[in-house]
């Protein structure tokens, strides 16, 4: 990749991850998320043991595709992108503030790594369950890649920290 595109192609990647990030402060709907920030065939991934998968339905797996008539991926109910942002609804609330995203020019990019370039994003925020109302604070990242020519994200994954999710939601 020629310095010129290189440099580019990092500037529109910081620009769409900052941009999806600020989407979270503004409440979007996950559906106009979707739309707006990935690619027709989505996938999200959050880290986490499977064990906790009882208690924290979203953890672990990959969700792909769409439920939407778009949707190319083949997946029935229960492992599109849109189930995930549901199953993470139902399980828990993020409250997240001016704070919780880094500026734009903090947002780590490798506009080469895996062809089509990688971003990795540190937030911090607080959340709770929806089930107990215990609620904490953590420090969590993003990591998106998979982007279209447009800067798309085509895979979002999301490290946390389960342990606390998983004693807040209790059961």
């Amino acid at each position: 990749m020629a310095a010129a595109s290189n440099k580019a192609r990092t500037s529109q990647l910081r620009s769409r991850s900052h941009a999806f990030c600020k989407a979270f402060l503004a409440n979007k709907p996950p559906g106009d998320m979707l739309d707006t920030f990935f690619t027709r065939s989505p996938r999200i991934t959050e880290h986490g043991p499977a064990w906790a998968a009882s208690r924290l339905p979203f953890l672990g797996q990959t969700f792909t595709g769409r439920r939407s008539t778009q949707d190319y991926s083949g997946n029935s109910k229960g492992s599109t992108c849109d189930d995930y942002f549901e199953l993470l609804a139902s399980t828990l609330s993020f409250h997240p503030n001016e704070k919780t995203f880094p500026s734009e020019s903090e947002h780590v990019v490798d506009a080469e790594a895996g062809g089509s370039g990688v971003v990795s994003v540190v937030g911090h925020a607080k959340f709770a369950s929806v089930a107990t109302g215990k609620s904490w604070e953590e420090d969590f990242i993003y990591r998106l890649s998979g982007f279209d020519e447009e800067g798309k994200i085509g895979h979002w994954e999301i490290w946390a920290d389960p342990l606390s999710a998983w004693e807040a939601v209790g059961g």
